[in-house]
């Protein structure tokens, strides 16, 4: 009986320590931080007199939030979802990677993978917590956009929080 306690005891504490050892903390996107992106694509976007699609997903490229600015083409919006689906699940820029592509690396296009400019991780203490996809005028201005909504939840450099 005694052996049998302390394999017990030994089992549980194995098992215990192999549970923590098994846990992350992870920041997520949630909906107030996926308006601040939308809403500072849609400001920026009026700025440059660009009307857009501007579409926010959380880290597995599910969407989170959408809008369809005034005056955008009908497929924008299914480009500004994918953009930042791409964005989200690759972790970089689709700019990078039609960068990538441009350069020789054209297993990106046989992949299946929308690589236009205008999709950008959204990255909060370093970790990719979603992405934004702007699908517009041009895919300058959609990527200027994006880089513009995906800083919005950057800390401020003078105060250290969130904007």
């Amino acid at each position: 009986m005694t052996k049998l306690g302390i394999s017990v005891g030994i089992l549980a504490t194995v098992l215990c320590l192999s549970v923590r050892a098994q846990t992350i903390d992870i920041i997520a996107l949630d909906q107030d931080g996926a308006q601040t992106i939308l809403q500072a694509a849609k400001e920026r976007a009026q700025q440059r007199s660009a009307p857009s699609a501007i579409a926010v997903v959380d880290p597995a490229g599910d969407l989170l939030s959408f809008q369809r600015m005034d005056g955008v083409r009908p497929a924008s919006a299914d480009l500004a979802i994918e953009k930042a689906r791409t964005a989200a699940r690759l972790q970089r820029s689709t700019a990078e990677i039609e960068d990538s592509i441009d350069q020789g690396r054209t297993a990106f296009v046989t992949a299946g993978i929308p690589v236009l400019r205008g999709g950008m991780p959204i990255r909060v203490n370093g970790a990719v917590v979603g992405a934004v996809g702007i699908a517009g005028l041009s895919k300058e201005t959609d990527a200027e956009i994006a880089n513009t909504a995906a800083a919005a939840l950057s800390p401020s450099p003078r105060t250290g929080q969130r904007r």
